[in-house]
């Protein structure tokens, strides 16, 4: 019994855990927050900067933490873009696909299609 006592607390706690996080919705959970605010930028400054600023100006009004408002479509901004769609019943690719821009009520720079800004790409959709 002795050597039964750890593993059955053991198992208390993850069913306590489980418990916890089954009655959170998946719009109040956030990942993204554990990701810092200041890693480098993973992409260079280019033509969709400000789309991108715009993309996490949303997310940050709308409580998901995309970070420093940069234009960089980083880690944070996809992992906050990822939790976006996840609570918003999208699929959650973390990319900028055309559901997620009409949830998000941001318009796709003109020129470009779903496939040339929709990971924050720095190159222009005619030269792609």
């Amino acid at each position: 019994m002795k050597t039964l006592l750890p593993f059955l607390a053991g198992a208390f706690l993850v069913a306590a855990s489980i418990t916890a996080l089954a009655q959170k919705a998946v719009g109040d959970m956030h990942p993204e927050e554990a990701i810092p605010d200041n890693l480098p930028r993973m992409t260079a400054p280019g033509p969709y900067d400000d789309f991108i600023k715009e993309v996490q100006q949303k997310l940050n009004e709308l409580g998901f933490d995309a970070g420093p408002v940069n234009g960089d479509f980083g880690f944070k901004t996809q992992a906050a873009l990822a939790q976006f769609q996840l609570a918003n019943v999208l699929p959650a690719s973390g990319a900028l696909d055309d559901q997620t821009l009409l949830a998000l009520d941001v318009q796709r720079p003109a020129g470009t299609s779903e496939g040339s800004a929709a990971a924050g790409s720095t190159q222009p959709a005619d030269t792609q």
